[in-house]
């Protein structure tokens, strides 16, 4: 693997001011060839020497870089911005510096448990290692964009959509997962775009749920999920209030109650605090019995 060496040509001023020179001369000679025919030769050849001097001349902006190469041979990297010349002949490849955006589009793969799903993220990435970017992969914008697809369809089949009532481990699910689930999307794609030279920035899932042909179904679970936990909670607080109040009327001795009329009062008030709707009640002026 090609290191990243950093160099510093040249200011382009001087060779600038040089090659105004050059141009000045070189139509001087020809001007003068007439009356000395030895400057055409001479005229000829400085013209050639500044033309090819002209194509040396590089600019570099901020966040910008250029990797240099001399017939296949790697030179250095230019990350400073400025105006520079370096040899004529060298080839300098742009490369940029700055933080880049990957949007992924929203793909559909199977979660741990087979569930399809629907996921997509957003990347910020920029380039570090110049040389790496340029001569580890072919394209490394194009390298970025499937090594992202292959790191979020292999996070995704790792982990469960979501916990199944059924599930009492404490393991992490993609919809809950949250900060974990980033972090871990952060760091297989930085050991997957680490060859290419590539920071990763930040990497979040953006887009997540189940596939549209069982979004449907997994919406009534999850419904079915809520009105079990809540019918729960109110059996819970009504045996307890029924059970409170069998003993208050028990301790204060204001009514005694046998084991079948207990029965009753416990089958009226489970009725009436587990009702959905409010209970109508019915006032009995008689006897108690």
């Amino acid at each position: 693997m090609t290191n990243e060496i950093l160099i510093k040509p040249k200011a382009g001023y001087g060779m600038l001011f040089l090659l105004l020179l050059g141009i000045v001369a070189t139509v001087a000679s020809f001007v003068l060839a007439n009356e000395f025919p030895i400057l055409h030769l001479s005229g000829l050849l400085l013209a050639i020497a500044t033309f090819l001097g002209l194509f040396g001349f590089i600019v570099v902006n901020p966040n910008e870089s250029r990797v240099l190469t001399l017939f296949g041979t790697y030179k250095g990297s230019v990350k400073d911005s400025g105006f520079y010349w370096v040899n004529p002949f060298i080839s300098k490849k742009p490369i940029s510096l700055r933080a880049r955006n990957l949007e992924s589009k929203t793909i559909k793969v199977n979660d741990k448990v087979g569930n399809p799903i629907e996921i997509g993220m957003v990347l910020v990435w920029k380039v570090e290692e110049t040389a790496q970017a340029a001569f580890a992969v072919d394209d490394y914008i194009k390298y970025v964009e499937v090594q992202s697809e292959a790191a979020l369809r292999h996070l995704a089949g790792l982990y469960a959509y979501d916990h199944f009532e059924e599930d009492t481990s404490n393991s992490v699910t993609l919809r809950d997962g949250g900060e974990t689930i980033n972090h871990l999307l952060e760091e297989e794609l930085k050991e997957r775009l680490k060859m290419a030279g590539i920071n990763v920035v930040e990497a979040r899932i953006t887009h997540l749920a189940y596939a549209p042909e069982i979004a449907g179904a997994m919406l009534q679970r999850q419904q079915a999920m809520a009105v079990v936990a809540a019918r729960t909670k109110i059996v819970e607080g009504a045996v307890g209030m029924v059970e409170m109040a069998l003993d208050k009327l028990s301790q204060k001795k204001i009514v005694e109650l046998d084991e079948e009329r207990k029965a009753t009062m416990v089958s009226n008030l489970l009725v009436v605090l587990c009702s959905e709707k409010a209970a109508s009640p019915v006032v009995n002026a008689g006897s108690l019995y």
